[in-house]
């Protein structure tokens, strides 16, 4: 990740990202829930919002859908296995946008656990000596439609329909 910091706060990015995307169900996971989080409700009453603990999800949350997982205060109190299986769950699961905000020098995680599971990089926070990371994942742009795919590339579009292989 470059190494550049944002001049925004970690909840200031939070809280935009709250309101860009509005969900109507948001899932908080974490040891805390981060003030953001308490604007965004105060502000949409209307908006469900499912609060769960660091680990596995429970069965009640575990097959429900989200708008929005919100992940903050939460993968520096797992083990990196569990914190994958919990990551790849959601994004696989239960949400189809991911935010995680995460301290990677206070835990074992590295950027490019965060890669393989196709997040991206977004911000990176510095207060005094805490840096906090933020990761995104939105399966409606985590991969650019390549320009070779359409119909223009693929096979003999001109013989559709005149030949049976």
């Amino acid at each position: 990740m470059p190494d550049n910091r944002s001049v925004r706060t970690p909840q200031q990015a939070l809280a935009a990202l709250l309101e860009r995307y509005a969900p109507q169900r948001l899932l908080v996971l974490g040891a805390s829930s981060p003030p953001s989080v308490a604007a965004f409700q105060a502000a949409h009453p209307d908006s469900q919002v499912a609060h769960a603990t660091p680990g596995s999800l429970p069965a009640d949350l575990a097959g429900q859908r989200f708008d929005l997982a919100l992940i903050a205060d939460c993968l520096e109190h797992l083990p990196k296995k569990a914190g994958l299986e919990l990551l790849g769950g959601i994004r696989n699961l239960n949400a189809s946008r991911i935010a995680v905000l995460v301290d990677l020098e206070a835990s074992t995680w590295l950027d490019t656990d965060f890669f393989s599971l196709a997040l991206q990089a977004s911000e990176r926070f510095q207060r005094g000596e805490q840096t906090l990371s933020l990761f995104t994942y939105d399966l409606l742009d985590y991969k650019q439609v390549p320009d070779w795919l359409n119909a223009k590339f693929w096979a003999n579009p001109e013989n559709y329909g005149k030949y049976w292989w």
